[in-house]
This record gives structure tokens, sequence and C-alpha cells, in this order.
């Protein structure tokens, strides 16, 4: 029963993670245009992501305040029973006239 989890299934994870991570390093360190493209598109996302984050900072409050629903209410500003309708009524049914 615990055979999947014995030495040589590891060492074959092991292994094939570190076949990827020094396949990875040559390409990195190949003047390649795609590699270059890579390089480019993930400092991109790396500084959007920093960028997104020092904006959360400084502006998450703000925008919180914004869209937090003031007043009384259940939901904030809704009321607590809501009018019904006259479908849940239980009127007839508007019919066309022309």
């Amino acid at each position: 029963m615990e055979e999947a989890w014995d030495f040589e299934f590891l060492s074959r994870i092991a292994d094939s993670c570190m076949s990827f991570i020094s396949e990875f390093v040559d390409d990195w360190l190949t003047n390649d245009m795609r590699v270059s493209i890579f390089k480019i598109l993930l400092g991109w996302l790396i500084f959007s992501l920093i960028a997104i984050h020092f904006a959360w900072k400084v502006y998450g409050n703000t925008v919180n305040d914004m869209y937090y629903r003031q007043g009384a209410g259940q939901n904030g500003g809704t009321p607590d029973t809501v009018p019904l309708s006259g479908w849940e009524k239980g009127d007839p049914p508007k019919t066309h006239r022309d």
C-alpha cells in the first residue's frame, strides 16, 4: 500500500524537477529572442504585481469605503423587508391589448 511513496518514486520526481531546472537555466543563459521576450514579460508581470500591491496598500481602504453600503438595514442601505411585486402577490398576469 505504501509502494507509491517509496524512494524510487520520490527520486523520479526529484530527477524530473532537476532536469527541468537545468534545461530552464540553460535556456535562460542563451541569447535567444524567445528568452529575451520571456524575460521582458516576466519583468513586466513582476512589476505589475508589485505596483498593484502598493496601490492597494495606499488606496485599498478608500476603494473599500466607496463600495461599502452605509446606513441601517440588513445589508447597509437595503431595507429589512422588500415589498412584493405583482407577480409574487398572485395578481393575474397582464395580457397584451391592441
